[in-house]
């Protein structure tokens, strides 16, 4: 029994001492997988970082490609704006060009309208007043009626008796042409051409009763009778004009000369 007791410690002993000769075998063991372990992690992080650092590589790539386009397609905007910006600036400036002789073009229409309606002004037709009558008139035939009575009022008869006759013709139906009668007749009369005078003022009577000076044409019908010894139609002549133009001075200057004929 004693042998077999301590055969027991022994072998007790003997496993203690294996025991403990053997521990720091199995701590290098255990540090070993430890590190192969850390490293594997490691690893497997690594080729983590590497499949991700390429897929960002290719993400990266791919956006690169969809802006390539992007970007070639605004600098094609921006050039196309630069040029549009070109056109419009040029275009602004023919604007103000066509603008400025546009400008030049109706001051230039306006001085040489002015200038036509100037050159024209002396031409058109002017309003006349006269013996009582309004009637429109060419500066010509004004001018020419003027010159006219002008010989008359001179005493310039016989050239005057021609002007009035070729106004007469040059104008038949102007508004002159009762008093270039009146003013006919008396140029006669002053150029003693009595006969044709009675016809001028008995013309005149015939077509203008009312006239204004038709008394005064009644009267110098009167005196042309009485210069050509013609008393009894002078008389006549004279009564007349006393009972159609009553109240006038022809009519008191046809009393007188009723007077002295007596």
């Amino acid at each position: 029994m004693r042998t077999a007791a301590r055969f027991r410690v022994a072998a007790g002993v003997f496993v203690m001492l294996a025991c403990l000769t053997s521990l720091p075998a199995r701590a290098g063991l255990l540090e070993d997988d430890e590190a192969r372990r850390a490293i594997l992690e490691l690893r497997g992080k690594i080729q983590a970082l590497e499949d991700a650092k390429t897929q960002l590589q290719a993400q990266n790539k791919a956006l690169s490609d969809a802006i390539e386009p992007l970007r070639r397609n605004a600098l094609d905007l921006n050039n196309q704006i630069d040029g549009l910006r070109s056109d419009v600036a040029k275009l602004r400036g023919q604007n103000e060009q066509l603008a400025r002789d546009l400008s030049d073009t109706q001051r230039k229409v306006t001085d040489q309208s002015e200038s036509v309606n100037a050159r024209l002004r002396p031409l058109e037709p002017q309003t006349v007043s006269l013996d009582g009558k309004q009637f429109q008139a060419s500066p010509d035939e004004s001018r020419n009626y003027d010159a006219a009575i002008g010989m008359v009022r001179r005493g310039d008869f016989a050239e005057a008796a021609d002007a009035l006759q070729a106004f007469l013709r040059r104008y038949p139906v102007s508004g002159y042409a009762d008093s270039a009668n009146f003013w006919l007749g008396n140029a006669q009369y002053g150029n003693r051409q009595y006969k044709d005078a009675i016809s001028t003022f008995k013309a005149l009577l015939a077509a203008r009763p009312d006239h204004p000076r038709a008394a005064e044409a009644a009267l110098a019908i009167g005196n042309c009778q009485i210069e050509l010894k013609d008393v009894k139609f002078a008389r006549k002549t004279l009564q007349d004009l006393i009972k159609t133009y009553p109240g006038t001075e022809a009519a008191q200057a046809a009393k007188e000369r009723l007077a002295a004929l007596k």
